[in-house]
């Protein structure tokens, strides 16, 4: 896929009318080329219309209507794969941009069921969702790669299972927040909290955490060494142990 010409999604701009038509009785073809074409002139700085690409958002979460979801993933797909690749887990991730595109428009369309459309008032709002999709695709995926190193091996299966139930996420977010809570607190130090978090949450390597932060650190090896030594901490702790 081609990089998109934006990187981040504009405030709503007044409906500027550039042609005539309502795109709520536009034929689903029409309305999708007149979306795109939209979409061209906001990439070019022109005044634009956001009402067609907002239609076909409707059709496809409100109507539940496939071609206009396949003509979604067609336009904006480079616009994901654009999120996604920017997303400082991606590298760490051990998947492919593909993935991630396909899961954050999975998430995307899981979390907008019809009710709820109307929360969405314009184009932006939408666009600044599917991106916070595609961003939290991405560093679930590290996390979960990642979690299984902080936990008691017992709790390791468990965990595992979880996975991948998307009727368990605001269960599993919960979980995630209590996690972190108690990580947090058997963390004794600032530079123990940069390490733990920034190879947790981040995905960063030892090398890195040390180039970023190397006023918190002797060297490179006290990364390594903090990293070790607060791992065998966490997984004897039964407050951990206890959550699990």
């Amino acid at each position: 896929m081609t990089q998109p010409m934006i990187t981040n999604v504009a405030p709503a701009m007044p409906l500027m009318p550039t042609m005539s038509g309502d795109p709520g009785v536009m034929d689903l073809g029409c309305l999708a080329r007149r979306a795109l074409a939209e979409s061209r002139r906001f990439y070019h700085h022109e005044e634009y219309d956001s009402r067609y690409a907002y239609e076909l958002f409707r059709r496809a979460l409100v109507e539940r209507d496939d071609v206009a979801w396949g003509h979604l993933f067609e336009q904006y797909g480079p616009l994901v794969e654009h999120w996604v690749r920017r997303t400082g887990a991606f590298t760490v991730s051990g998947e492919s941009s593909d993935f991630f595109v396909s899961a954050a428009f999975t998430r995307f369309w899981r979390a907008i069921p019809a009710d709820r459309f109307a929360a969405f008032p314009n184009l932006a709002a939408l666009l600044n969702y599917l991106r916070r999709c595609a961003t939290c695709v991405v560093i679930d995926t590290a996390r979960s790669h990642s979690y299984t190193d902080m936990l008691p091996e017992e709790c390791v299966n468990w965990n595992d299972q979880r996975l991948g139930h998307a009727d368990e996420e605001a269960t599993d977010r919960v979980s995630r927040e209590e996690f972190w809570g108690l990580v947090d607190g058997l963390l004794t130090s600032e530079p123990e909290r940069v390490v733990i978090r920034s190879s947790f949450l981040l995905g960063m390597k030892p090398g890195d955490i040390y180039a970023r932060w190397g006023c918190l650190f002797h060297g490179v090896e006290e990364v390594y060494t903090i990293k070790r030594a607060v791992l065998t901490r966490l997984r004897k702790s039964p407050e951990l142990r206890g959550l699990y």
